[in-house]
């Protein structure tokens, strides 16, 4: 395992469901991080497979001959905790031997806590794997090591077409948001990644709180599996960049992620009284791409106040509510009625993990002349096609788009 973001892990207790019972070699973090996503996950298809059969039931009362498959989720709790103690040791960095002849060599990837990119080899062939790579001078984590040579390497691209702006600007843009927002009275939403964005948000909003830049206005994350990954993140402080372990030290509460106006929500009860709040507050709640969770019932009480403010953090997919917020549809779809987007629509670009065009590169370069092929994964056709023809003018090597199913001869 790379790192524990769910496209990266959420597969696992379908896996160990279906019979598959080997170790799963992760970090320490990752491990610890997994452990509340996969059993959050496991949680949401429970519910949704609930509340599908509950509607299934009610349309076959009223309709004649209805008929409707049974709907199940993909994996339950139980195949979730099933699952943890198959996890096995994998070094942040260094090399760990697998058994059978193959060994693993790791090194930081700077995308979120606990991530790695990895080189597995037989002694005869080394294959490289990025993970995700992240950034250099992100909040939090600390940045990407040099990837050790290998022979092949299975790489990201997520944004493989772009170029991120200047991460310098990330704080002002931060404070300018909120001070206007709490100057028209309004209330400011935020959805975010429950692991690794909620952090970055709250470590910055405790520094703009502690430089005196914002008003001392409410700030509440309100989502139970970011109260329970920012838990981890406390567990392992020792991974922190020398920026966030400086930050702790100089922080008179002891908790870079906890500052006197901002309260985690567990209860559903607590969260549904926020609605009932006026503002000026900020509101991070999960998810990141509105399409799930509480954040969806925050957005319904929001986004037709024009005093308000919606606040886009990161990638948002084709197709997603949060999507439809950035590209200011003039009416979104919530809960399956229309509103109106009346609210101010604010996006920062500069806290995302995934390292754009220009630093994909930079990263290659080391290990480029010692490469025999490269295959990348991770990332729409547009990007993958983009990156494709930059690393192979670049490097004069083989870039190959694998599709399923695709069988490569290493000898």
């Amino acid at each position: 395992m790379s790192h524990a973001h769910i496209d990266h892990s959420g597969n696992l207790p379908n896996l160990v469901k279906q019979g598959f019972d080997g170790p799963i070699h992760a970090t320490a973090a990752t491990q610890d991080l997994c452990r509340a996503m996969l059993k959050d996950s496991a949680y949401l298809q429970e519910r949704d497979a609930e509340y599908l059969m509950r509607r299934r039931d009610r349309r076959k009362r009223v309709m004649d001959n209805y008929e409707e498959p049974t709907v199940e989720p993909l994996y339950r709790i139980e195949d979730a905790e099933k699952t943890f103690p198959l996890f096995a040791p994998l070094p942040m960095t260094g090399r760990q031997d697998l058994g059978d002849g193959l060994s693993v060599e790791t090194v930081e990837a700077g995308h979120m806590l606990g991530s790695v990119s990895m080189v597995v080899t037989d002694g005869k062939v080394r294959v490289g794997f990025s993970g995700d790579i992240g950034r250099a001078k992100l909040p939090i984590i600390r940045d990407p090591q040099a990837m050790p040579a290998c022979d092949y390497l299975i790489m990201e691209s997520t944004y493989g077409d772009r170029l991120h702006q200047d991460e310098g600007a990330v704080l002002d843009k931060l404070a300018d948001i909120v001070n206007r927002t709490a100057a028209r009275g309004g209330k400011i939403v935020a959805p975010a990644f429950a692991v690794g964005r909620t952090q970055q948000l709250v470590l910055l909003l405790n520094q703009l709180v502690m430089e005196k830049r914002i008003p001392s206005i409410p700030v509440f994350v309100d989502s139970p599996l970011a109260v329970n990954v920012t838990e981890t993140f406390r567990k392992f402080s020792n991974l922190f960049d020398a920026e966030t372990a400086a930050m702790l030290d100089d922080d008179h509460e002891g908790d870079v992620f906890g500052f006197s106006r901002l309260r985690y929500i567990r209860d559903v009860a607590d969260s549904k009284a926020l609605n009932d709040l006026r503002g000026p507050m900020l509101v991070i709640s999960a998810s990141g791409m509105c399409e799930a969770g509480r954040v969806i019932h925050h957005l319904r009480n929001t986004v037709s106040d024009p005093r308000n403010t919606v606040l886009i953090t990161g990638f948002q997919a084709e197709h997603t509510l949060g999507r439809k917020i950035l590209d200011k549809w003039p009416e979104v779809p919530i809960f399956g009625e229309m509103y109106r987007l009346r609210a101010e629509v604010a996006k920062i670009n500069e806290l995302s993990g995934h390292a754009d065009q220009r630093e994909l590169i930079e990263w290659m370069r080391p290990i480029a002349p010692g490469l025999k092929k490269v295959f990348l994964v991770h990332g729409e056709a547009r990007q993958q096609e983009a990156f494709k023809r930059v690393a192979e003018a670049t490097f004069d090597l083989e870039v190959v788009i694998p599709s399923r199913g695709d069988g490569f001869d290493a000898s």
